[in-house]
């Protein structure tokens, strides 16, 4: 039986991987597990993962080229997310070994929480509940309603296309600013960021991080937004100038945001954006729902089942370089996994 290593810390195995996809698992490899509650450093994970034909990575677990130089019995490296941005693909490339990642399963949970906070920012659900807690008797303020509002969307991705179409389903006013893609549906407007920036009563950012998308909202940014609009972010911290974000805060000009993303480990809103009043912060839970959990890790256990099959996985990014998959034939007719790409 195959070895595989999983390397989720322990008190977040639960959560992010599962008890079914762990059991799938199991009944396909021999699975070895990371009994800390926290992330190992690379040198622990090569201890760890020494004689090990897999990895089954956690959304964080960096990979550089010292981890694909170390681990010479490594065929594969299964990201079980689909941002691989901290493995370095080259080097493994370099070594033959197979790198996937998985598809978005959660994107009806994000698009959800998107709607949630889009309604806590424009009724102060929040507040009044925060001051209850509290023994107070929050006094009624007048609220905004989604409904003949607009929402500007930065990014045209999977996540961005089902949040256009519950926008539209609410009554919304829909904008879309994306360079590399346009929308077909006649009801939404595809315009600059400029432009998308200046009319929207909620702007969404759900961009690509990059190189070219890095403090993409900086203080330029948010003093072309509407006044007294609110600012969501569901994609990636690296996005959003946090300073020019508070400032735009202070000011009132930006009248509150909604962030499940930041500069903090592991994609977390930063404290100090966290704590501001005019603040709603979730801790990275977007897309923290079971069938979206489920999702993407039971797609690692398809991915090590085809491997066993002698077939590509789903997902896979560098076949053409991954030579170590000849290691993955069980049996002399097994198809060789590697000669659709030669």
């Amino acid at each position: 039986m195959r070895r595989v290593f999983l390397s989720h810390p322990s008190d977040r195995l639960a959560h992010y991987y599962g008890d079914r996809a762990l059991a799938a698992l199991r009944a396909v490899a021999e699975v070895r597990l990371n009994h800390e509650p926290r992330e190992l450093s690379t040198r622990e994970l090569i201890e760890a993962a020494q004689g090990c034909e897999a990895i089954v990575a956690y959304r964080q677990t960096p990979a550089p080229a010292a981890f694909f130089a170390a681990l010479p019995e490594l065929v594969a490296f299964l990201r079980c997310a689909v941002d691989i941005r901290t493995v370095d693909v080259q080097a493994a490339s370099a070594h033959g070994v197979l790198v996937t990642q998985a598809s978005a399963g959660f994107i009806p949970a994000v698009v959800e929480w998107i709607v949630g906070v889009m309604v806590d920012l424009a009724r102060g659900t929040s507040r009044y509940a925060q001051a209850y807690h509290a023994g107070l008797s929050p006094a009624p303020v007048m609220g905004r309603q989604l409904h003949g509002a607009t929402l500007g969307v930065i990014g045209y991705g999977q996540i961005s296309r089902r949040l256009c179409d519950v926008a539209l389903a609410l009554g919304m006013r829909v904008l879309v600013s994306d360079p590399h893609a346009a929308p077909q549906d006649p009801k939404l407007r595809c315009v600059a960021l400029e432009q998308l920036l200046k009319e929207s009563d909620f702007v969404v950012c759900l961009a690509v991080a990059n190189a070219h998308t890095e403090n993409l909202m900086n203080e330029r940014a948010f003093a072309r937004m509407k006044p007294h609009a609110f600012f969501i972010n569901a994609s990636r911290g690296e996005l959003v100038d946090e300073v020019a974000l508070l400032a735009a805060l202070d000011s009132g000009h930006v009248a509150a945001c909604a962030l499940d993303v930041g500069r903090a480990p592991d994609q977390m809103p930063s404290p100090a954006l966290a704590r501001h009043p005019q603040v709603v912060a979730t801790p990275h839970i977007g897309g923290l729902t079971m069938p979206a959990i489920e999702h993407q890790a039971l797609e690692t256990v398809a991915q090590l089942q085809q491997l066993l099959a002698g077939e590509l996985p789903t997902g896979a990014v560098n076949a053409g370089q991954a030579t170590r998959l000849q290691r993955w034939r069980q049996r002399s007719d097994v198809t060789d996994p590697l000669a659709s790409t030669r």
